[in-house]
């Protein structure tokens, strides 16, 4: 069952939801609660020159590790306080502001989204992992791919994604009224 935002601003206070820091009133919409942009993005150092061969990543390969990976391959980016511009077809690593804890306890886990505002105008916030499971802790990443055909520019805190929590125990207890 999706948490409204009620339920949200509950499992907050009963520690069924920790978000450091605390969500102001602003941040929850009926059954979401926005999460802001830090100030960091990591870019990746990819050769787009022609007749130069593009680095070529098998995450198959033994050994293969995504942070040794991404520290060879990409750049991590502090974005100045008046933005950082994310070029058509650009695509950037950004994390929230905000610290998230999911206890796995709770049986809560949540689905991240991208703002309406930030998609109208191309810009994805997760291609393939919108899913925080129980268990989670810490700044939630995602990957900010700007579709569109226009320079959007990101500032830090601004508003970027929102969570929609599931609470699977409650699933689980309608599941078993309905049997």
């Amino acid at each position: 069952m999706v948490l409204t935002d009620r339920e949200i601003q509950a499992a907050i206070q009963n520690q069924q939801i920790l978000v450091d820091p605390s969500p102001s009133e602003t941040a929850y919409i009926s059954t979401s609660l926005d999460l802001s942009l830090s100030r960091f993005l990591r870019s990746w150092k990819v050769a787009r020159v022609p007749g130069v061969e593009q680095t070529t990543v098998s995450p198959a390969t033994p050994g293969y590790t995504f942070s040794d990976f991404a520290n060879e391959y990409s750049e991590l980016i502090t974005m100045p306080d008046d933005g950082y511009i994310v070029e058509p077809q650009a695509f950037v690593l950004g994390w929230t502001e905000e610290s998230v804890k999911l206890p796995t306890f709770a049986r809560v886990a949540a689905r991240i989204e991208g703002k309406s505002s930030l998609s109208r105008l191309g810009i994805g916030v997760h291609v393939t992992a919108p899913t925080i499971h129980a268990g989670f802790d810490g700044q939630i990443q995602f990957e900010i791919c700007n579709h569109g055909m226009l320079r959007v520019k990101l500032v830090p805190g601004m508003p970027v994604c929102q969570l929609i929590f599931r609470d699977y125990a409650l699933d689980k207890a309608l599941a078993l009224c309905h049997t």
